[in-house]
Formats: structure tokens, sequence, C-alpha cells
């Protein structure tokens, strides 16, 4: 006989959890009413972390944080106005409730495990306080210990994850990364990859922590990592990197400038090791080659190491999210001069462009329009290629004009479609006298 403990979100009229009985192929039902001291006034649910209010009311403590949170400062159940929103665990309920989940555990019911108390405040500037020692005496070991404790903190709760992020961690963690990565990056490889590994969580990190972790010293410690850390450090280290550049442009000027990164960034995305590292490494790329901060150097190597023929690759087979990425590190690319040439050498461009184009529309677009305004090939080039190709090309731009797509954007659209028009040939078109009332036409 096996019996299965069916949870149910509950509603206003839920009154018990419903358990089915399979014995020689019949299914029957029995009720086992939860007892209603036992249940969340607010989901309904049975409580996992009962805490009492000032009023005298206990909620789960998920539920009721939720709600004041949301910017409530009354009581749900009574209405009347909180005075302090200090919880206190109702531990005489939680143990009952404990108790009832061992009485049922035959129909399974499992027991409800004892929370840890969540950490405040206070504990976090406790434990940067001991960290910040622990840099400025060089000791290692300790500050190991305690990034590790604040890992197992996040671990416990995306609360407790969030009020580490709140209280400035970030930054400490952010002094000590630079301080140890100066001293010995092999030496404290472990603390150096630990400290990426909850930093991550702790963005967007304040100006002296964005400072200490944007140096060159950080940098280079992050391009080690890079090259000698197993897969899980060298994701974290490029996801801190596309999280760092996203925050302030200029280092992405800073780590254009180390020698050895562009070939580990490209090298990411020849051998990817999951879609995230993949998606990071792309914007650490895109914020690269930022009109702000590029350089025809840093597009000529990317270009060199083959970044264009990938990007295709990627875009063929890429679902949205990196076909998105991978387009606008394209566009950047394309405003290179060596970088359209390169384009205008793959056969797949064309085509790929097209496909993504109603996917993603501002950068296909703006990377049509370079590629055929700059083009300077022999019979039409790219835009004769769109035409023979039979894609649609005609009939996919006319309906971006017709969505909403930026006034930028529909520009483009227009002077690529008068392109178009110039080199159209009858079967492109099921209609040649199609009308494009859209367009400003100078001819």
């Amino acid at each position: 006989m096996m019996l299965y403990w069916r949870k149910r979100k509950a509603t206003s009229s839920a009154r018990n959890k419903k358990f089915h009985e399979i014995s020689n192929g019949a299914i029957l039902e029995m009720d086992i009413m939860i007892p209603t001291h036992f249940k969340c006034p607010i989901s309904l649910e049975l409580m996992k972390d009962p805490v009492t209010l000032s009023t005298g009311i206990t909620y789960d403590r998920e539920s009721i944080e939720k709600w004041i949170e949301s910017g409530h400062n009354t009581c749900p159940l009574t209405n009347q106005v909180i005075p302090t929103f200090d919880k206190i665990p109702n531990h005489s309920i939680r143990k009952m409730i404990q108790s009832w989940c061992v009485d049922n555990r035959s129909f399974g019911v499992e027991r409800i495990p004892t929370p840890r108390i969540p950490v405040t405040p206070h504990d976090i500037s406790e434990i940067c306080k001991r960290i910040t020692a622990a840099t400025q005496r060089g000791d290692f070991k300790k500050c190991t210990e305690l990034v590790e404790k604040i890992k197992d903190w996040g671990k416990e709760s995306e609360r407790n994850k969030k009020c580490i992020a709140e209280n400035g961690v970030g930054c400490v963690l952010s002094v000590a990364f630079e301080f140890f990565a100066g001293l010995s990056m092999e030496k404290h490889a472990d603390l150096l990859v630990e400290i990426l590994s909850v930093i991550i969580w702790m963005f967007p990190l304040g100006t002296e922590g964005q400072s200490k972790l944007g140096s060159m010293i950080s940098l280079r410690c992050m391009l080690w990592i890079l090259r000698n850390g197993d897969l899980s450090a060298i994701q974290n280290a490029v996801i801190v990197l596309k999280e760092l550049l996203s925050l302030d442009q200029n280092h992405a000027s800073t780590l254009s400038e180390i020698e050895g990164v562009i070939q580990e960034l490209v090298n990411l995305i020849k051998k990817p090791i999951c879609p995230s590292a993949t998606k990071a490494s792309l914007m650490v790329i895109f914020h690269m080659l930022s009109p702000s901060s590029i350089s025809e150097k840093i597009v000529s190597t990317f270009v060199e190491l083959g970044l264009v023929s990938l990007i295709v690759e990627i875009l063929v087979e890429g679902n949205k999210g990196i076909s998105e990425r991978a387009l606008g590190v394209l566009d950047h690319i394309c405003d290179s001069k060596e970088g359209r040439e390169k384009a205008y050498e793959n056969a797949l461009i064309v085509p790929v462009l097209f496909q993504k184009i109603l996917v993603s529309s501002d950068f296909s677009v703006s990377i049509l329009w370079k590629l055929c305004k700059n083009d300077q090939r022999k019979k039409g080039g790219v835009v004769a290629e769109a035409l023979e190709l039979k894609i649609g090309a005609f009939q996919k731009l006319l309906i971006l004009l017709q969505v909403s797509c930026g006034e930028n954007t529909k520009e483009k659209v227009k002077e690529v479609l008068k392109m178009l028009n110039l080199h159209r040939v009858k079967d492109d078109c099921p209609d040649s006298s199609m009308e494009l009332r859209y367009l400003k036409k100078s001819y």
C-alpha cells in the first residue's frame, strides 16, 4: 500500500489536504484536516517558520515579510498599525506543527525542519569587520573561513542573500579580492575563487567596491582564473566581469589593455562551458567593442581570432537570449571596415540576419544597414544577395515598419528598402507593383 500527500495551493475555500490511497488498482480519497492555528493567515498553508508580530498574531515568516516589504504597515488579520516590525519566532507553535507532522507521517506528511535564524544587519556588520581585520593582517585562511560562512548564509534563503547584498559585503569582499590578488594569485587561488562565487549576487557594488574589483590587479586576477580555474570558477569570473563592465564603461577600457584577455573570451565562445558563461562572454565583448572604448586594434584582434564566423554559428542555432547578445557584438564589429570585410566573406551572413530580423530587429537592421550602405562590391553585393536568395527580404522589412520598433530602426529599414528596390527582380515579390507607402522616395 502506498500513500501520497499532495500539496495544493491554498484558496479561500481550501480546508484540507487530499491524500490518495492506491490499493488493488482502486483510488480512495481520504481527508486529513490541518488545524487552523497551524495555517498562516496570509497563505493558508502549513507554517514552516511561524513568527509572532507585536499585535500577537502568528504568521509564516516568508508570508509576513512579503507583506511588509510590499509597503503595508498594518497587521493583515487585525488591520492594526504595526508599531514595530520585530518578528519573534513562535517556538511553541513550530514544535506543535512538527509533532503533528510526525503523527501523520504514515500519510506521507514530511516533518517541517527546524528553521534557521535568518541573518540580521548586525550579523553582517560583524562579519564585515572580521573580514576587514583579517585582510589587513593578510590572514587568508581566516578570510576564506568567513567567506565560506557568508556563502552558507546565502544558501539558506533568498532573504539572507538580500540582507547580505544590502549591507556592504560586496565592497568588503572587493577590497579583500584586490589585496590577496596583489600578494599572490597562485597562493590565494582558493580564497579568490570563493570570493567570486559569492560576489556575483551582490551587484551593483558601491563606488569603492567597483573601483577595487575593476582595478588592473583584480582584472588580471580574473583573467588568470579564466586560464587556470575549473569550470565553475571560470563561469563565475566571466559573470563578474560582465556585471562589472555593465556598471562602468571605463572598466572595459582597462580590461582591453590586458594582454591575452581577448583570446580567452573568444575561447569561451569557441568552446562553451555553459549558456550563462557564453552569454556573459558575449556581453563582456560587447562592452569592450562599444563606441566609447573601441579601437581598431581591439576590433582587428577579435576579427583575426575568427569572432565573426563564431557569431554566425551562434546565430544559426542559438536561442533568442544568446542570439540577441551575439547580434549586439556583430553590430559593433560592423562599425569597422575590417569587421565588415570579414562579414562580407561569410555566405551565411545575409540569410541569418533576415532569419533573426523579426526576433531582434534593432541589431539585425543596424547590421544590414551598415553592410548595405558600405558595400562597394560589384553586382549589388549584399543587396543583390538578399534578393537572389528568395528569403522574403521585402516582406520582412515591411512588417517591421508596422510593428513597434524604434524610429531610428524604422529609418534604417526605409533606407535598406530603397536599396533593395533599386535591385529588385520581378520574382522577389508576388506583386512587383507593391506600394511602398512608408518610404520617402527620392527616385
